[in-house]
């Protein structure tokens, strides 16, 4: 850290600050130009952060030289770090994954009949809202506990494992029961509290960029995750908002090399969120393939018209193999391949 003090401070204030900073067990080095002195600090900087350097009076500017988010940072992990979902690995140079089922858990049969069409798709994980934050009080809420069984009784069957959202501290419990990877979504980027209990759960996190939020904001909210010890949190954009009202959200494709250029996290993509439209979710995914993302999180339903949350985003089952099948093609071409569902014996399924 390196800390600019105004002119005119004299010695006796230049020795308080000196002392303030030793006191925390870091050592200094002061370099007095014709008109400036500027302190570096040497040591671990965590520490004086604490410290409201900013407000001693002969203080005119703080300048941090390592990453306000060290736990996310390169600097703490020079490698591309893993998470490991279930048996599918996101991150650090594995298969690029795609995650995919419905926005809400409705019925027993829409999930089934979903779920099972991205599977045979290539599919990895299977996603599906069983707690669903809404705009509106009256809108559909999820089916709460009684979704959670279905999601995992399907994923079982399946042999996929299991992405869903928790939206509340009461819940962290409850979702890590059944699922094999706690989403945090946009609403609850910042909810600091939320982020501190699930680091303290031993399932990898799906983290979503809030939608008005910066990537610098994005990593020091995963920061709170990984303080807790949970280092397997994955990073999801999925649009922030614009002026732009033909698509839901605007997809930032720049992010994922941002990210990738600053922090060791795995990045996946959420086109359909981002878009809010069915006809952009496959061109959007395959830009974040060739961007570089870890993989993308699609929504898919058999009957879009019929659905009780975000009907418009969704792709039919036709639709969402077609674009696997580019996908395919496009990560082969990249040398990056697809990661692969556990497939069980067909007889172990002909009743779905």
């Amino acid at each position: 850290m390196i800390i600019v003090l105004r002119p005119g401070t004299t010695d006796a204030e230049l020795e308080d600050l000196i002392g303030r900073i030793r006191s925390l067990g870091l050592d200094v080095d002061v370099s007095r130009g014709v008109k400036r002195t500027v302190v570096g600090v040497i040591g671990e900087e965590d520490k004086v952060r604490v410290m409201p350097l900013a407000a001693i009076p002969c203080v005119e500017q703080v300048m941090p030289v390592l990453k306000p988010y060290t736990l996310a940072s390169l600097e703490f992990h020079p490698e591309p770090s893993r998470a490991a979902v279930g048996g599918v690995s996101i991150g650090g140079g594995a298969p690029f994954v795609v995650i995919a089922g419905p926005c809400a858990v409705e019925t027993p049969e829409q999930l089934r009949g979903t779920a099972l069409a991205v599977w045979r798709a290539g599919a990895a994980a299977l996603r599906g809202g069983a707690f669903k934050p809404r705009t509106s009080p009256y809108s559909f809420q999820g089916l709460g506990e009684e979704g959670l069984r279905l999601l995992r009784a399907i994923g079982d069957e399946l042999g996929m494992p299991v992405v869903t959202e928790v939206m509340d501290t009461r819940q962290v419990e409850l979702v890590d029961k059944y699922a094999d990877m706690l989403q945090v979504g946009a609403r609850n980027m910042q909810n600091y509290t939320l982020l501190t209990e699930v680091g303290r759960v031993g399932k990898p996190v799906l983290l979503k960029r809030g939608m008005s939020a910066t990537v610098k904001e994005l990593l020091m909210s995963a920061e709170y995750i990984l303080s807790q010890g949970n280092r397997q949190v994955v990073l999801c954009e999925r649009g922030v908002r614009s002026f732009e009202d033909s698509v839901r959200n605007v997809l930032d494709l720049s992010a994922i090399p941002n990210i990738k250029g600053t922090s060791h996290l795995p990045v996946v993509v959420d086109p359909s969120h981002a878009t809010g439209r069915w006809d952009l979710v496959a061109p959007m995914a395959r830009a974040a393939l060739a961007a570089g993302a870890d993989g993308v999180m699609v929504e898919v339903h058999e009957h879009p018209e019929e659905a009780l949350c975000d009907g418009p985003q969704a792709l039919l089952p036709k639709r969402f193999a077609e674009m696997m099948g580019d996908l395919r093609r496009l990560a082969d071409a990249l040398g990056r391949g697809l990661a692969k569902p556990t497939r069980l014996p067909v007889s172990q399924h002909q009743n779905l």
